[in-house]
């Protein structure tokens, strides 16, 4: 699993540079690009931590919401066939709804992949 950095809600990437003998990385999961870069991982952690902050700042400046990396909500696409199958098993088995039934099912595969 890729290391990353965490701060506030926030996930960075840690990359290496062996050319320019630094490591650098980005905030994931928004849409804005925000970077940060140091020679040892305390200067990464750091830049990493200024960047987040620099960032909130930046959008209180311009009275902007913050993009967040996780809002609990995301849209999925799968064929009518699947959907009628899940909509039919969900109503079958007396599951509370169609979301239930998906985080049921990310809750399985998750613990699968982990486990």
């Amino acid at each position: 699993m890729a290391q990353t950095l965490k701060y506030k809600g926030y996930i960075g990437s840690i990359e290496a540079s062996p050319e320019d003998n630094c490591l650098f990385g980005k905030l994931v999961f928004i849409r804005p690009l925000v970077n940060y870069e140091g020679v040892t991982v305390a200067e990464l952690q750091h830049a990493f931590q200024e960047a987040v902050d620099e960032y909130l700042a930046e959008c209180k400046r311009q009275d902007t919401e913050p993009d967040k990396p996780f809002k609990g909500v995301f849209n999925i696409r799968t064929g009518p066939e699947r959907h009628e199958k899940a909509a039919l098993a969900v109503q079958k088995y007396n599951i509370k709804s169609l979301n239930e039934f998906v985080n049921q099912a990310i809750d399985h595969e998750l613990e699968r992949l982990q486990g």
